[in-house]
């Protein structure tokens, strides 16, 4: 297990023939999932063919970001400006299809097939005469998961199975942030016990989009509302060189020790990438992961005036974008 270097909400894409079957989808999935519903396997394969350039576009953006820090200007207000600028658009693009194979104008496997440029996950929803297909497919890559409507608990299958599929990290996004990190930021990434520890305080945190940086180390995150938080991290090694930054700039002995001994951090490199006046805060620190602590972290709030708010908000995306319309 390795933590995922960016996470964000994605869609989700219902198409079947069965006007009934996609009332029921519509009212038992996640109210916090944004879910379109195709009757017309034409008209699903159209919206995610337009959704192509859009994903390009968003991966040229982040790309971009990678490309200015390496000549010289700062991840975080770039990352944060992402934001602003993206606004809600990048939470409509899908990230799972699911498709009913036995369609009568064209089988969901057909549908996926003329989907082949589109780079989101598949589940296909299948019959019992069709689990031998649905077989041959997943074998062959063509499908992510398979799962007969015919299951006991129906719903929930197909519920961890979407949720899975959209936690899954995406191939690209995790190679544009892998290139901030250094092999060692990256290897304690990569440690389960961490990667678990994060994963826990994520979900605790309500955090719904994040990315990991190598310089700073940290997590830069959103909730719901558009607030974003830091949660810088330390590895054990670097503990006593924050400590003399601490001591430089005139802190006093006991946050010092603190700093030195892993129970406080201060967030001096977050300050510095905002071009903030106000000074570095010290906030109480917690190992990731059982001991011997390798990696250290805290929280810290960054101010409204550097956040997306709430206009560029997942909550406000889902109010405007949210409703769940059968088609005509």
């Amino acid at each position: 297990m390795s933590f995922s270097l960016y996470r964000r909400p994605g869609g989700v894409v219902f198409l079947d023939d069965d006007r009934d079957y996609l009332e029921m989808l519509a009212e038992v999935m996640p109210l916090d999932w944004y879910v379109r519903l195709f009757l017309r396997p034409v008209a699903c394969i159209d919206l995610l063919l337009q959704e192509l350039p859009r994903w390009e576009a968003d991966a040229w953006a982040q790309q971009e970001i990678i490309n200015r820090w390496r000549e010289g200007t700062s991840l975080i207000p770039q990352i944060l400006q992402y934001w602003r600028e993206d606004g809600t658009t990048r939470f409509a693009l899908t990230r799972v299809c699911v498709v009913d194979y036995s369609m009568p104008a064209m089988s969901g496997l057909r549908v996926l097939s003329e989907l082949t440029e589109w780079s989101g996950s598949r589940i296909l929803l299948t019959g019992r005469a069709d689990e031998q297909l649905a077989v041959s497919a997943f074998n062959r890559g063509l499908i992510d998961q398979f799962i007969p409507k015919q299951s006991p608990e129906i719903r929930l299958r197909l519920t961890d199975a979407i949720q899975s599929l959209r936690y899954l990290p995406d191939a690209r996004h995790q190679q544009i942030w892998r290139a901030t990190l250094s092999r060692e930021q990256h290897a304690l990434l990569s440690d389960s016990a961490i990667a678990q520890a994060l994963e826990n305080l994520t979900l605790r945190q309500g955090w719904i989009e994040h990315v990991v940086i190598g310089a700073p180390f940290g997590v830069l995150a959103l909730d719901h509302k558009g607030g974003v938080s830091w949660l810088q991290l330390e590895p054990a090694e670097n503990l006593q060189e924050l400590a003399e930054m601490a001591e430089s700039q005139g802190w006093d002995a006991s946050t010092v020790q603190d700093i030195r001994a892993g129970k406080r951090l201060l967030d001096l490199e977050l300050q510095l990438a905002l071009g903030a006046r106000q000074q570095a805060q010290p906030r109480q620190a917690f190992a990731m992961a059982d001991e011997p602590a390798r990696l250290y972290a805290a929280l810290f709030a960054v101010h409204d005036d550097f956040s997306p708010g709430f206009m560029s908000s997942y909550e406000r995306f889902m109010a405007t974008c949210g409703e769940r319309l059968l088609p005509d």
